[in-house]
């Protein structure tokens, strides 16, 4: 996945479109009436163990289970080869997501909550310690589709996306999102390029930091066609820093004395994921918490426009490589297009305008339990793509540093528009 004039392919083994039909069909049972057997994960000591561990329980991951591994080889069956493959597609798929839901079970106790440790930093966790103590099975690699497992839990994040919704309670979030994305995108690129790291990495980087994290990252990385061993290291990057920043910036918050409103939009506004968010604000109280979320919501609804924009630009700006190549042209466009953008869009919308409101709150809760498990799945498979000799090896630490000083620039821009958005200067003055 690094050249610019990739072969074209069937729309069948199109990774986007099977992300989209593979979310589509679980948004679409949901809607039915699919009732999700999601288990109750919650445990704080031993005593725990035996609820945990329950049949109730252990009937629910392996239904859902199921459902969700004989979904994920059906899509990627027509990149195994041979017939004789599937069993070891099964069997890696299935060992991923019985890895996935280790890390749910890791991040669900007490004392993980308590510090913000959400289930994306034990599934990396797990990857890359089975990448560096245990061989990687051809049949497990084979099943280690990160971009397709983490493109279905975007599309299906796009149910959570409600527009009336962020207008209503939202609309300084949404101003927040418009001016941090592109000054700060701008910034990091110039700052990434400055030190020396390429155009691919750059872009990256900046998504990273400017978007929504991890997210962002993917995105990019199809939009643009990108190279996956850096993805994995502005993956690694990204949850590296997001521990530190969910225990310090709560208290940096209390030192600088800002209200409740401009804290949840600085912390809204700067950590990666909603989790994070809420569980740093969370010792903030009620408001803080309610801020944060709108304005990480506001930051994901630009994760689709800001995938086609660098999409546009990156094929006119890379179209002609050499001799014989095609010219940027609409054909090119929609082949560099990462399509599962529109099943983002188009869930966001069924969500936001067709259906009740009532109705989209309470498929809530199924969504968010089986996009959990598909992202969690997918950074299992980061960690095992991930060699730290080659992290090591890329960019001399530089990318490392770009994405520092990047985040620097958010967190410092982030809050002086928290401040005036949120925090009463601009309508005092």
């Amino acid at each position: 996945m690094t050249g610019t004039d990739s072969p074209r392919r069937a729309w069948w083994t199109n990774e986007d479109w099977l992300a989209v039909m593979i979310a589509g069909v679980l948004i679409l049972a949901v809607v039915a009436g699919w009732q999700v057997r999601l288990p109750k994960l919650g445990w704080a000591g031993p005593a725990d163990l035996a609820g945990l561990f329950s049949a109730t329980n252990l009937a629910a991951i392996g239904s859902t289970s199921l459902v969700l591994i004989l979904l994920a080889v059906i899509a990627l069956a027509p990149g195994a080869g041979a017939v004789r493959r599937l069993p070891g597609l099964a069997a890696g798929v299935g060992t991923i997501f019985l890895l996935a839901w280790l890390a749910l079970w890791l991040a669900a106790h007490a004392k993980a909550k308590a510090l913000g440790v959400e289930y994306v930093v034990w599934a990396l966790a797990i990857g890359l310690l089975w990448r560096q103590l245990l061989p990687v099975p051809q049949w497990l690699a084979a099943a280690s589709r990160t971009e397709f497992l983490i493109k279905v839990g975007i599309v299906i994040l796009g149910c959570s996306i409600l527009f009336p919704e962020l207008l209503k309670a939202g609309v300084p979030g949404l101003i927040q999102a418009a001016l941090v994305i592109p000054v700060v995108w701008q910034v990091t690129f110039r700052l990434a390029k400055w030190l020396g790291v390429d155009e691919e990495f750059g872009v990256m980087i900046s998504s990273a930091v400017s978007i929504c994290g991890v997210s962002a990252a993917i995105a990019t990385c199809g939009a643009i066609d990108g190279d996956r061993r850096k993805l994995s290291y502005v993956t690694s990057v990204i949850l590296l820093c997001a521990v530190p920043m969910m225990l310090l910036m709560p208290w940096c918050t209390k030192l600088l004395d800002l209200t409740p409103q401009v804290a949840g939009a600085w912390l809204g506004g700067t950590l990666d994921t909603t989790g994070s968010v809420l569980a740093a604000t969370e010792m903030l109280g009620e408001t803080a918490s309610r801020t944060g979320t709108v304005v990480k919501l506001s930051q994901n609804v630009f994760l689709g426009i800001a995938a086609l924009l660098i999409s546009l630009w990156w094929t006119m700006r890379h179209g002609q490589t050499g001799p014989g190549a095609r010219a940027p042209g609409i054909g090119m466009l929609w082949e560099r297009f990462p399509k599962f953008v529109l099943g983002f869009i188009a869930a966001s919308l069924v969500f936001s305008f067709l259906l009740e409101p009532a109705v989209a709150k309470g498929l809530d809760k199924p969504l968010k339990g089986l996009r959990e498990v598909w992202f969690a799945a997918a950074f299992v498979c980061i960690g095992l793509e991930t060699r730290f000799a080659d992290l090591l090896s890329l960019g001399g630490g530089r990318p490392a540093l770009a994405f520092l000083g990047g985040q620097a620039v958010n967190i410092l821009w982030t809050l002086l528009l928290a401040s005036l958005l949120f925090g009463g200067w601009l309508w005092a003055a």
